[in-house]
Parts: structure tokens; sequence; C-alpha cells
């Protein structure tokens, strides 16, 4: 889903935008897969004619629904929900169900990015992105980056477009602007 021109300022170009690295969905799935099976097998064991068969059946079906919601679910909904925009201008940070959440990073005030790929992030080829400010703030911190190599590397593209944009100098094999138009 495209970030929403009205959200952008006037001139502003969205970069390249993301989601979080997929594998956030691979416990939710083990979660949903275990949960259905145990609560399938668990249903059609109880008898009914046990005491309190059909009590316990609906038990089984309410604590089945409940972890389904809870951890494989939500997690879903939180996943679709995130997303990482990169502008020419600035980082964009949003995410939230029903009550959303939101954090921009002006490229102007960006000291530092760096990035942390833990074991796992090596060979699912994901990690953390650590973008520091000139504010008091603490920075910004974006777990789940796919690519975060790369990202970093456009980051950096994208803090020295910014740079030269607001300095008014043409970068290399662009035209300088014409003050005479």
């Amino acid at each position: 889903m495209a970030y929403p021109a009205k959200l952008l300022s006037p001139g502003e170009t969205v970069k390249f935008e993301l989601k979080p690295h997929w594998r956030a969905l691979f416990v939710p799935a083990i979660v949903l897969l275990a949960t259905v099976f145990g609560m399938a097998l668990l249903y059609f064991w109880i008898d009914s004619n046990w005491f309190g068969g059909t009590l316990m059946r609906w038990v089984v079906l309410g604590v089945g629904i409940l972890i389904v919601v809870l951890w494989a679910i939500r997690p879903f909904l939180r996943w679709v929900t995130t997303e990482y925009v990169f502008t020419d201008r600035r980082i964009i940070v949003r995410s939230g169900i029903i009550t959303r959440e939101g954090r921009d990073m002006p490229l102007a005030k960006v000291n530092d990015v760096s990035f942390g790929v833990p074991a796992m992030g090596r060979l699912l080829n994901y990690g953390e992105l650590r973008v520091q400010s000139a504010g008091e703030n603490e920075g910004l911190n974006i777990s789940d980056v796919p690519d975060v190599e790369d990202i970093q590397r456009d980051v950096y593209k994208l803090i020295e477009a910014d740079e030269q944009r607001r300095r008014g100098t043409a970068g290399p094999g662009q035209l300088p602007p014409n003050d005479n138009a």
C-alpha cells in the first residue's frame, strides 16, 4: 500500500517504502497451525457423554480462539499496519492497529546511520537500522528491516541529496539550479 501523498510536504517525494521483514510472521503462523490442530484434536477427542463434555468443548473452542487472536492475528495485523517510509526529506515510521503511532526524523538532523544484524538476520537478510539525530532525543531504532545494509547505504545517499538540495548545489550528474528562471 502506497504512503498517502496528502501526508507529504509540498515537493516531498517517497523514495522507497518497506514493511517489517516477513520473519515476523513465522512464529504467528506456527502458533496458528499448532492451535488449530490442537484445538481440533481436543474438540473431537472430548466425548459429549462425559460429565460436562459439551461445556468442555466450548472451553476448548474459546481458549483456542483466544490463543489465535492474541498470538497469531494480532501480530499479523501489527505487521500489516507497520510501514517504514523513506522520502527525500525525512524518515517516517508508522505503526498501530487501532491507535496509530508515528515517528518522523528529518534527514537534515541525522548524524549517524548504523545497523545491527543478529545471527538469524544473517541467514534471513534482516536487521535493525539505528538512526541517530542531532536533537536531544534518543534517535530512531527501526527493527526487522529487510536488506538492512542496502537500506543504510540508501539512507546515506538520501542524506547527501537532501544536503545538496538545501544548499542549492547540484550533485554529480545533475544540472545546477537556474536562478534566471
